[in-house]
């Protein structure tokens, strides 16, 4: 134990509901708005000094529940399982740095609560493990805030063995057979404490509703003010980097979808591409088919491609599919299914070859599943979940620090731009992409430097409100 602990004792939880202002189009459902589940934690040390700190996550019910059952059905029980959240962190006795009391509520608690909520439910679908996940993290994000700014010190600073009691090798095993070990370190070992590029190359989505030219245009566009065609979105942001999405159920569509985007991105001198299939794909050949094709065909848009995220289903154990003859074509990542260091191991063995990583699977996770990865060789992405206002801040705190194939996808300026305006005018270069890049220049305070007193936002009435 250090003198520097703290614990949970008290949550106060809002939800922002956000509106996109063109569908945004997720496997087999389309989005046309979400909520963004906002909450502030205070946490005490040993010495009953307090301090709050912010977390906040977009409730993405179509990335995190994919399913039949009605979209309200699983937002609404996404929004309970937050209020249940709220309550329980706030009484969680759990003491330590945050990644550790993050860890023993994700360990301990978390799965309790869930169990819980499904036996209460007995007879219809199940919430999942990642629906669980999103809705924990903003309390953890919350934490790890609040002790930054109870010590007066960026975060990221303080993941060492001067804040942090327990090692990586009380949280992380190394795969047999390999020369890792992770005794005696810690996150500073694998993640920047500081961060030395406050610029960081932007990655723009190409939804599958995304118009590409004007012939597209129907009348029915936004005229906000915003681009709406994927050429002008490249012209008035700079953008380098573009992510497909594609159906992955859908060969014939998904390689023409390539093609248009490729060649509008050769045109437009856009560097890099990604294909984000959503897991909608059973077999390997269905990738190898289309990769190889552009090899052939399209040897430049091929050329592009620096990586393959998550064409498969996320869940790992119940879909072991060996995925080593698509990592031998290109970098293959894992997204949805990287819930957290074990499964990054699975993936490792079946042939995934890098992690995208998200806040909104926690904080302490994202770190955890870091420091694995990048100790087995395995590279780095963050990856978005359209996240706007201050969900936006930790997001790319994550991706300055971490280390990435290339950047950071950040998408909210693209579905919801209004929504983060007032944030927006303490970090304007968070939420604008100009250059290709979002700019990190105004993060210089404590915990993540949200500066949240200085943001004029008039927030709804608690969902929840545990005060200490």
């Amino acid at each position: 134990m250090k003198s520097t602990d703290i614990r949970c004792v008290g949550a106060t939880l809002y939800f922002l509901p956000v509106h996109t202002r063109v569908p945004l189009k997720f496997g087999k459902e389309t989005v046309t708005y979400v909520t963004c589940a906002r909450v502030k934690v205070t946490v005490e040390d040993s010495n009953g000094k307090r301090a709050t700190g912010w977390g906040e996550t977009p409730l993405s019910v179509t990335w995190v529940w994919p399913s039949t059952m009605g979209y309200e059905a699983r937002h609404d029980m996404m929004k309970d399982f937050c209020v249940r959240l709220a309550k329980e962190w706030s009484q969680f006795d759990s003491k330590g740095h945050p990644i550790e009391v993050g860890q023993d509520f994700i360990q301990h608690v978390l799965p309790g609560v869930l169990k819980q909520v499904n036996d209460e439910r007995k007879g219809m679908e199940p919430m999942p493990w990642l629906a669980a996940l999103v809705c924990a993290s903003l309390f953890d994000i919350a934490v790890h805030d609040a002790y930054g700014c109870l010590h007066r010190r960026p975060i990221y600073s303080t993941y060492t063995s001067e804040f942090m009691s327990r090692s990586l090798d009380e949280f992380l095993k190394p795969e047999a057979g390999t020369s890792v070990s992770f005794k005696g370190k810690y996150p500073s070992d694998f993640v920047a404490t500081r961060m030395t590029n406050r610029k960081i190359r932007a990655w723009h989505l190409v939804g599958g509703l995304d118009k590409l030219d004007r012939g597209e245009l129907d009348g029915s566009d936004p005229a906000d003010g915003y681009p709406v065609i994927l050429p002008d979105w490249i012209d008035v942001d700079g953008l380098k980097c573009l992510k497909i999405k594609l159906r992955g159920n859908d060969s014939d569509w998904d390689y023409d979808r390539l093609i248009t985007v490729g060649q509008i991105a050769i045109e437009k001198e856009v560097e890099w591409l990604t294909a984000d299939f959503n897991c909608t794909v059973t077999e390997p050949a269905y990738v190898n088919d289309i990769l190889d094709r552009l090899c052939v065909e399209q040897p430049r848009i091929y050329g592009m491609m620096l990586y393959v995220e998550q064409p498969f289903p996320y869940d790992l154990e119940k879909h072991r599919i060996d995925v080593h003859s698509v990592s031998a074509r290109k970098p293959l990542f894992l997204d949805e299914s990287a819930h957290d260091w074990e499964h990054i191991r699975v993936g490792r063995e079946l042939g995934w070859t890098g992690v995208a990583l998200k806040t909104c699977k926690t904080q302490t996770g994202a770190l955890l599943s870091a420091c694995w990865a990048k100790a087995h060789g395995m590279t780095l992405m963050v990856q978005d979940l359209t996240n706007p206002m201050l969900a936006q801040v930790s997001h790319c705190q994550l991706a300055a620090h971490v280390g990435t194939i290339m950047g950071i996808e950040t998408n909210a300026m693209q579905f919801y731009p209004e929504a983060s305006k007032p944030e927006a005018r303490i970090h304007p270069g968070l939420h604008q992409r100009r250059d290709g890049c979002v700019d990190l220049v105004s993060l210089t305070g404590f915990g993540f430097s949200y500066f949240e007193d200085q943001v004029v936002r008039e927030l709804p009435e608690p969902a929840a409100n545990h005060t200490p």
